[in-house]
């Protein structure tokens, strides 16, 4: 997998002070994406366990709250290895440590596939759904349309049905 962009402290997306990374690749071609830049599998740096490393390190930094995982499209099969190997180690190095990963593939769809069972386990909050030009609302806590979800992904799993975050 490639990442374009690796953020040691990031406050805009998510709460609290959060390690970000941003994965590269994605088929969704949503209009009026703000990331269009991440579409190619081939742009950025190859993703190394050097990476892995300085996410944990920046992960165990007692002003990080949590870890988040966007893109392009982080549960792209073309990144699902990658992107399940760094949301065990987060939650192996950091068990009490939240991940967050945003998602142009809905919640709904994500749970028929194979390849995304483990993540679906692991991920605290997952902001599903593809950005969509005409629900775009600058108003949105961590999503650009309000088609997207902001799902409790916890909850969802103890409650066995979708439950949204209040943002």
């Amino acid at each position: 997998m490639n990442y374009a962009t690796l953020r040691k402290y990031d406050v805009s997306n998510g709460e609290g002070v959060r390690t970000t990374i941003f994965c590269t690749g994605c088929e969704h071609y949503c209009k009026g994406c703000f990331n269009e830049d991440l579409w190619s599998f081939d742009s950025g740096k190859l993703f190394t366990y050097y990476e892995l490393e300085t996410l944990m390190k920046n992960l165990r930094d007692e002003n990080v709250v949590g870890i988040n995982i966007l893109g392009g499209e982080p549960l792209h099969p073309k990144n699902i290895n990658t992107i399940t190997a760094i949301c065990y180690s987060s939650k192996v190095n950091c068990p009490d440590k939240t991940i967050w990963l945003w998602s142009g593939y809905k919640l709904e769809e994500l749970v028929e596939r194979k390849d995304t069972k483990n993540i679906l386990e692991l991920v605290d909050v997952l902001v599903d759904g593809k950005f969509e030009l005409e629900n775009r609302d600058i108003n949105l806590k961590y999503r650009g349309s309000s088609n997207q979800r902001v799902i409790d992904m916890i909850k969802t799993r103890e409650q066995k049905k979708i439950v949204l975050m209040e943002v």
